[in-house]
C-alpha cells in the first residue's frame, strides 16, 4: 500500500521578502551591543503537550546561555508562522529556531532570513527546500519502523490496521508514515485498511477514529503518528482498547505513558522533546558564535511499552 502526504501551497507576497531584507540590512551587529543574543522559537503549536515540553526544554537553554528567548505559536497555520518569522525579522532577532507547521511551505518563509545572514534551525521537523543551519530532530523513520514492529508484534503478526496521520505536508508526519509502511510491509497478514489525517489532535483523532472504525468493525490494531492521535483512538475504542484492538503512538507523552501503564495503549516511540528543544538552542548559539555545526543532529528515540514504561514515568 503507498502512503502519501498531500501537500499544503504557500501564498507569500514579494512585500514580505523586501521586509525581511530591509531589516536584514539594518540588523548591522546589535547582537554585541549588550553582549547578548536574542532568538525566535516559533512552533507551529502549544496545543500540544509534546512542543510545551520542547519549549521549556529551549527556554532552560536560552536563560542559561544568555540568550533572551521569544516564543510565538503559529496555531497549526502557515500563513500565521509565515507573519511571525517577518515580525521577528523586523524585530532585529539574531537567530531564529522554527518547527515549521508545513515543512515545504516554511521554505520560502525561512528564504529571506538565510539570506540576510540570521542562522535558522530547523527543530523536530524539516524545511524542505531551504539550506537551514542545521536540523535538530528524532529519527522518525527509524520510529515508524518500530512502531510497526511493536504493532505487529502486539497483533499476532495478522490483522487489519488503520493508520491516523498527522499534519499534511509535515516532514514528522512523512517519516513515521514511510517508516511505518517501510516496517509493516514485513508482516504479509496485516493490511493497512484505512489512512486518514487528524493533524495530531486529540479531538479530531477521536472523530476520525471513530467512523473509520464503523467503516472497519474487524480492525485490530491503529498505529497514531503521536499520542494525542493516539489518545482520541482510545476514547473512540471504549473498552476495546488495549484487549480487542491494539494502539501504538509516538511521542512518549505523560498521557501516552499513563496509557500504556493503563493498558489502553501498547506502545509509544518516545521522543525527547525537552531535549530537542535544548539542542535546538545550543545549535543555534553555536552558530551566532561562527562555529560550523552539523547539517542534522539525532536525537534518539526509544519504544516503550508495558515492560519498560516504569524508566519513563516520573
Amino acid at each position: 500500500m503507498k502512503f502519501s502526504a498531500p501537500r499544503k501551497a504557500a501564498v507569500l507576497t514579494v512585500s514580505l521578502a523586501l521586509a525581511f531584507s530591509a531589516t536584514a540590512c539594518n540588523r548591522g551587529g546589535e547582537e554585541g551591543a549588550e553582549g547578548s543574543a536574542s532568538a525566535t522559537l516559533a512552533l507551529s503549536t502549544l496545543n500540544n503537550p509534546f512542543f510545551v515540553e520542547l519549549r521549556d526544554g529551549a527556554e532552560a537553554a536560552a536563560e542559561e546561555a544568555g540568550i533572551e528567548l521569544e516564543v510565538v505559536d503559529a496555531q497549526n497555520d502557515s500563513a500565521t508562522q509565515t507573519n511571525q518569522l517577518a515580525t521577528a525579522a523586523t524585530s532585529g532577532t539574531d537567530g531564529v529556531i522554527i518547527n515549521p507547521v508545513d515543512s515545504d511551505a516554511a521554505a520560502a518563509s525561512v528564504a529571506p532570513l538565510i539570506e540576510g545572514d540570521i542562522p535558522v534551525v530547523a527543530v523536530d521537523r524539516a524545511v524542505n527546500g531551504a539550506e537551514v543551519g542545521s536540523l535538530v530532530s528524532s529519527d522518525n523513520v527509524a520510529g515508524g519502523k518500530q512502531a510497526a514492529e511493536e504493532l505487529a508484534k502486539a497483533m499476532g503478526e495478522k490483522g487489519k490496521v488503520i493508520v491516523l496521520q498527522g499534519v499534511a505536508g509535515t516532514s514528522a508526519s512523512r517519516d513515521r508514515g514511510d517508516g511505518f509502511e517501510e516496517g509493516i510491509s514485513a508482516y504479509p497478514d496485516i493490511e493497512v485498511v484505512a489512512m486518514q489525517t487528524a493533524n495530531f489532535d486529540r479531538a479530531e483523532a477521536l472523530n476520525v477514529a471513530t467512523n473509520l472504525l464503523q467503516a472497519n468493525p474487524d480492525v485490530t490494531g491503529i498505529f497514531a503518528e503521536n499520542d494525542e492521535m493516539a489518545l482520541g483512538a482510545i476514547q473512540a475504542l471504549g473498552d476495546r482498547a488495549g484487549s480487542e484492538v491494539m494502539v501504538v503512538g509516538f511521542d512518549g507523552t505523560e498521557d501516552g505513558l499513563a496509557a500504556i501503564e493503563e493498558g489502553t495503549m501498547t506502545a509509544t516511540i518516545a521522543q525527547q522533546p525537552a531535549e530537542l528543544g535544548k539542542r535546538s538552542v545550543e545549535v543555534l548559539q553555536q552558530l551566532l558564535a561562527g562555529e560550523t555545526v552539523e547539517a542534522t543532529i539525532p536525537v534518539p528515540v526509544t519504544t516503550v511499552n508495558s515492560e519498560n514504561v516504569g524508566e519513563f514515568t516520573k
